[in-house]
């Protein structure tokens, strides 16, 4: 795979637009509504939002951003790799990046829902390939059985 160059984006480019629309889809078409927890653009577009797209050559092939909840804790969001190169590494060098830079802006705690049903597996283990475990919901989560919650620190 050639190299990946993770940038900090300002949501502007309509590739990004499109890559979130498909996420949103997918979120759409595997969880019920109430318990998708994707966010949209104008979501994304929040001063505590930090987000990152991922690119090889001219070519969006992820993203992932960060919500602060407070000083110290932070919440994984918008985790999303290409469907071409999804199991390539491109899912890992986004998170890794991610925890770095979030260790860098002096947050201690990463956390994040994703769904439980099985379209979500891979990214259950991704995460806990990184060090995420099993959590009770946080934040303004609430008891879901269509979302599973993980957290670790940094």
């Amino acid at each position: 795979m050639e190299p990946l160059f993770i940038r900090i984006d300002d949501l502007s480019d309509p590739r990004i637009a499109a890559f979130l629309a498909e996420h949103l889809r997918d979120m759409h078409a595997t969880s019920p509504p109430e318990s998708v927890h994707a966010l949209d653009l104008d979501g994304l577009r929040k001063p505590e939002i930090t987000f990152w797209s991922a690119w090889i050559d001219n070519e969006l092939v992820g993203t992932g951003a960060i919500k602060r909840l407070d000083a110290t804790h932070a919440e994984v969001k918008s985790m999303r790799t290409a469907a071409s190169l999804r199991k390539q590494g491109v899912g890992s060098q986004v998170l890794t990046h991610i925890v770095s830079q979030a260790k860098s802006m002096g947050i201690t705690r990463l956390s994040l829902e994703t769904g439980s049903m099985a379209y979500f597996h891979p990214a259950q283990a991704l995460y806990q390939r990184h060090g995420f475990a099993f959590c009770e919901p946080f934040g303004d989560y609430v008891e879901d059985p269509n979302s599973v919650f993980m957290t670790r620190t940094l």
